[in-house]
């Protein structure tokens, strides 16, 4: 399992990914779940990745070939004129490997070798968008009401993030949230753990933006933890006793 958010700001898009697969508790791996691609001055891509690891593996290795050769192999991440036509090659490519994978039928390859995807970046011409990706090659967009997605081991972190998340928040804030958001996740479950990957994207720079590491030891990281944890017992304790 997996655990990776990307929100949707009124001024670019952040994403966070954690690095954790297990195939059991005596099997856990460290893997990339965040990918990036950009043409300086022309487009920024992420993508981010959750499910079976050999499915994502395949797709973005696939993405990658039709990168190296755009003209031969088009379209590519390289040359799709819209972020929806990226989204499209990419639930496309999802859809092959899944199948590719099975001979017992659609419905028995998405189950075994399934996968989820987010996908946000910026192509000239247009505004940032998000989407998430399905293992069925369909997927959905952010919307101002929908300002952002998860997927993996979603249900520990979604809590602060309906409660706090705005749209206007800095780039600062947002990663702080996040922190939080993958703090309360990483406590609840051990498929979820560090080191975790940052990547910001400014709107309209149509490049990469601030890209991090954060490993457990990251000072940042302790201080969200530690500090999170010391205000939910004070909050805790402040509440009003109950009547028995």
């Amino acid at each position: 399992m997996t655990y990776c958010v990307g929100l949707q700001l009124d001024r670019g898009l952040v994403f966070l990914s954690d690095t954790r697969t297990n195939a059991g508790v005596d099997n856990i791996s460290t893997y990339r779940k965040q990918f990036t691609w950009e043409v300086p001055g022309e487009r920024a891509l992420v993508l981010m990745t959750a499910g079976n690891l050999a499915t994502t593996q395949a797709v973005v290795s696939l993405l990658d070939e039709r990168n190296l050769a755009p003209s031969e192999r088009d379209p590519s991440l390289l040359t799709v004129p819209s972020m929806f036509q990226a989204a499209r090659l990419v639930g496309k490519t999802l859809q092959d490997v899944i199948a590719d994978s099975s001979q017992e039928g659609p419905a028995s390859a998405t189950k075994t070798f399934g996968a989820t995807m987010i996908l946000g970046g910026q192509i000239k011409g247009s505004s940032p968008r998000l989407y998430l990706i399905y293992p069925e090659g369909n997927f959905v967009e952010a919307q101002r009401d929908t300002p952002f997605f998860q997927i993996g081991e979603t249900k520990y972190g979604r809590p602060i993030l309906v409660r706090a998340f705005e749209t206007s928040m800095d780039y600062a804030t947002a990663v702080k949230l996040l922190m939080v958001s993958f703090d309360s996740t990483i406590r609840a479950n051990l498929s979820v753990g560090t080191p975790l990957d940052l990547q910001v994207l400014e709107a309209d720079t149509l490049r990469l933006g601030t890209s991090r590491r954060i490993q457990e030891t990251d000072s940042d990281w302790r201080a969200i933890s530690d500090g999170w944890s010391n205000a939910l017992r004070q909050a805790f304790h402040s509440l009003p006793d109950v009547t028995l």
